[in-house]
């Protein structure tokens, strides 16, 4: 590889590492090209992007943008490695599990680290922590529950006391209110 398209694998790099927030570093090292293939199909079909790169070329990206920033990932750029991002910040951890209990003679492959909005997860033991990261959007879904939650109780026994008391349950018409005009008498 000469000196041009070591930049362009730079600057490739740069590019992935400013669009996501979340990427995994990993050890693919032993699995078949086949295995390769499946698991990169899989990342595809759940919007994670994996790349294969050299240490050097990735540790010089990330350098680049922030030294400081991602200096907790530097001891993990060893061995072969791929690279998975996703704005998700557990959806390569799922895909990992995923892909190690289908082939379960497998532990590859195996978690460096991981960089999850400023945080550094190392090593694999880490894997069983980022599967229950909640994402975003089910934090949000959570709120909406425990916030809807005590309507519920209340429209619940509201509707409980108008079964159970009959016309008694029904709440009383303000003074001010006009009154609704009575139905006509059938003939």
């Amino acid at each position: 590889m000469n000196k041009d398209q070591k930049n362009e694998v730079i600057e490739l790099l740069k590019g992935k590492f400013s669009q996501y927030n979340n990427f995994y570093i990993t050890n693919t090292e032993s699995l078949t090209v086949a295995q390769v293939n499946h698991l990169r199909k899989v990342c595809f079909d759940k919007n994670v992007e994996m790349k294969v790169a050299k240490n050097t070329l990735i540790k010089k990206a990330l350098e680049s943008l922030d030294n400081e920033k991602y200096a907790g990932v530097y001891d993990a750029l060893n061995g072969v490695t791929a690279l998975m991002f996703s704005d998700s910040p557990k959806e390569p951890a799922l895909i990992i599990s995923t892909f190690r209990k289908e082939n379960a003679k497998l532990e590859k492959p195996v978690l460096k680290a991981a960089f999850i909005s400023d945080e550094v997860y190392l090593g694999d033991n880490q894997l069983a922590t980022l599967v229950k990261i909640k994402t975003k959007n089910e934090l949000i879904g959570e709120v909406i529950g425990l916030l809807q939650s005590p309507a519920k109780r209340v429209i619940a026994a509201l509707l409980e006391g108008k079964k159970e008391g009959g016309e008694a349950a029904e709440a009383p018409a303000t003074p001010d209110a006009p009154e609704a005009p009575a139905a006509p008498a059938a003939e």
